[in-house]
């Protein structure tokens, strides 16, 4: 079993939730499941950028990045977010290595929009860095930073690194750990499994709007690609992720089909 699981910002905002999470993880990889991690970080970044009084500016979801935002990107989520987590890993008995899309260019991207600033779309992921330390039994942990050949750097949404990275490595499933409880239908309630059709649906009739939307977004293009899986749940659920893997039923599937 070959899994990638996104930690979104929000979980890892305290010392308590990192180690527990990195502890439930931690087992899962020592069992024998090969594994990578991907980290947002958008909380810790704003709060970085508001301290030194660069107001954050988004559009359609996306953070308007300028050189001072690339620069928190640089030492926020490439920098403590990336290396907090890693400690925790570390701490929970793990090889976990910090990487971020730059380093050997792990993910290439191209700016999605001049408008943006230098948001990234990611384009492609060399599988290869990530072959070689999971295959010798390291954790690699990966910021939501890309690059390209020619030097520039991208702030990427952290959903959209997961997959590509996911899609890259080919795994059979992928995790976005989250701070909802899964994907809400009309009525509030969470719907347990959904297709990429229904997903549509959703965005379509305006149930599934801003991150959630990105998320379901996201869950489709890595369906496209390959992925067996997505799973979007609670990341604040102890046991989540492990719970998950032997088929319990929290969160929300996204599968290319209907399961029979």
């Amino acid at each position: 079993m070959r899994i990638l699981v996104k930690l979104g910002g929000t979980l890892l905002d305290s010392l308590e939730s990192r180690d527990r999470l990195a502890g439930e993880l931690s087992q899962i990889q020592k069992s024998g499941v090969e594994m990578v991690v991907v980290h947002g970080g958008g909380k810790q970044m704003t709060r970085f950028l508001s301290d030194r009084g660069v107001e954050s500016q988004f559009v359609g979801g996306l953070r308007v990045s300028t050189p001072d935002v690339i620069d928190a990107v640089l030492k926020v989520l490439a920098g403590s977010v990336n290396h907090e987590l890693v400690s925790s890993f570390v701490k929970a008995g793990s090889n976990a290595v910090g990487l971020s899309g730059i380093d050997a260019c792990l993910t290439e991207a191209v700016q999605m929009d001049p408008a943006l600033g230098a948001v990234g779309r990611p384009v492609h992921t060399n599988p290869e860095l990530l072959r070689v330390l999971v295959s010798n039994h390291y954790l690699p942990v990966v910021a939501c930073v890309a690059g390209d050949r020619e030097g520039r750097v991208f702030n990427v949404n952290a959903d959209q690194m997961a997959v590509a990275c996911a899609v890259g490595f080919q795994v059979d499933q992928l995790h976005f750990l989250t701070d909802v409880d899964g994907v809400r239908g009309p009525g509030s309630q969470i719907i347990s499994s959904l297709t990429v059709a229904d997903c549509e649906e959703l965005i379509r009739t305006g149930v599934a709007t801003g991150g959630m939307q990105a998320k379901l977004n996201a869950a489709s293009e890595a369906l496209r690609g390959g992925i067996g899986q997505v799973i979007i749940a609670p990341g604040a659920l102890p046991g989540a992720c492990g719970r998950l893997l032997a088929g319990d039923s929290i969160g929300t599937r996204v599968m290319a089909v209907a399961h029979a």
